[in-house]
């Protein structure tokens, strides 16, 4: 799990997102595009994110890149890809998450979870510690009803707690939706003032600009490659 600190002219704000390999994490379009200069500081191994932990690993990133065919209408291709230098290092509290291949899909019905340090009710109440939640991935026809043009099928994942007491909320944006041991989705946007249902982005789609844009990274002159463990 990764935390994103993002400051631009007017403020502060956070995200979320995950570590997928040693020098590459990934989290939603949404928390840089449209908000002019930014910087960007992504924390590792946090617990409670307003204290320095001894698990902590931070990292200031110079290079991100985001789906060239974002759209801030409709949150279509919601993803963002942000390089670490130097590496993480692997650690019990900082390990890697595995993608889904690009034909990989996850089933309605199927339980997933989802984490952040976003905020805990309605009210805006702000979480310090991080959290945790089960989602269902929810039937797409539910989201497409609910959302009319701006859910896409193919690229995105429509899930939810149906009774409406859990849920993703502001500052879980880029969060990853973890199912079957895998981040198939990254949290990306829903309905305001309600809890259900919640649209992901779906991460399988975009394998193959993930792996694109990771072929252009500057090789890093260490010993641990990506794929040694």
């Amino acid at each position: 799990m990764a935390s994103l600190s993002i400051r631009n002219e007017t403020g502060k704000y956070r995200c979320g997102g995950f570590l997928f390999r040693l020098d590459a994490v990934l989290s939603a379009a949404h928390c840089v595009a449209g908000k002019g200069k930014v910087n960007i500081t992504v924390t590792l191994g946090a617990h409670n994110i307003s204290k320095k932990e001894l698990s902590q690993q931070k990292f200031h990133v110079g290079h991100w890149v985001i789906h060239p065919n974002y759209s801030r209408d409709t949150f279509e291709n919601d993803i963002m890809l942000l390089e670490l230098k130097p590496r993480a290092k692997k650690t019990k509290e900082v390990s890697r998450i595995r993608l889904p291949s690009h034909d990989e899909n996850v089933e309605p019905g199927t339980l997933c979870r989802v984490a952040g340090w976003g905020e805990t009710s309605l009210m805006g109440n702000k979480s310090s510690v991080l959290r945790e939640v089960s989602l269902k991935v929810q039937n797409e026809e539910l989201c497409k009803k609910s959302f009319k043009r701006s859910y896409l099928l193919q690229s995105k994942i429509c899930a939810g707690d149906k009774d409406g007491k859990k849920s993703t909320y502001c500052g879980d944006s880029g969060g990853p939706l973890v199912c079957n041991g895998k981040a198939h989705g990254i949290v990306s946007y829903g309905h305001e003032n309600r809890t259900f249902p919640k649209v992901f982005t779906r991460v399988s789609y975009f394998e193959p600009w993930i792996r694109g844009e990771l072929r252009k990274f500057v090789p890093q002159d260490l010993p641990d490659s990506p794929s040694s463990d």
